[in-house]
């Protein structure tokens, strides 16, 4: 197996890490930190970081600041987020859904959805390629 990696950007100088080997070992709370720590954060309401991608999985440490708002998502893989810590309203098809920490929704492809950070949340993302 080919071991795939990432290479340092100007927003991330010291960001080279394996996304992709035999196996991945992943410190989430280190990438938390890290995303804290970005000036992204500063400047935005979000961060996010790739740690895992595969041809068909993609997984993301999120961070969001309470009222950060994902309208209308879609994709065309299957979704999956679990709430690490904080509280995220969820809109679908004309439900309303308020997920807190160590809880989980997943969404097949096309599913539309909004989300909304009620708190500043941390957040893990997956998503499957079918």
């Amino acid at each position: 197996m080919e071991i795939k990696s990432n290479h340092a950007t100007g927003n991330r100088p010291e960001g080279d890490r394996i996304l992709d080997a035999p196996y991945v070992f992943t410190d989430i709370p280190i990438y938390l930190e890290q995303l804290r720590s970005e000036k992204s954060w500063e400047k935005n309401d979000r961060n996010a970081i790739t740690v895992y991608k595969s041809e068909k999985i993609t997984i993301l440490v999120a961070i969001l600041k309470s009222g950060a708002t994902l309208n209308d998502h879609s994709i065309d893989e299957c979704l999956t987020f679990q709430v690490l810590s904080g509280e995220l309203k969820v809109e679908t098809e004309g439900r309303v859904f308020y997920t807190t920490n160590g809880q989980m929704m997943s969404f097949h492809s096309a599913v539309a959805h909004s989300i909304k950070a009620q708190t500043d949340s941390e957040i893990l993302i997956t998503t499957y390629k079918g």
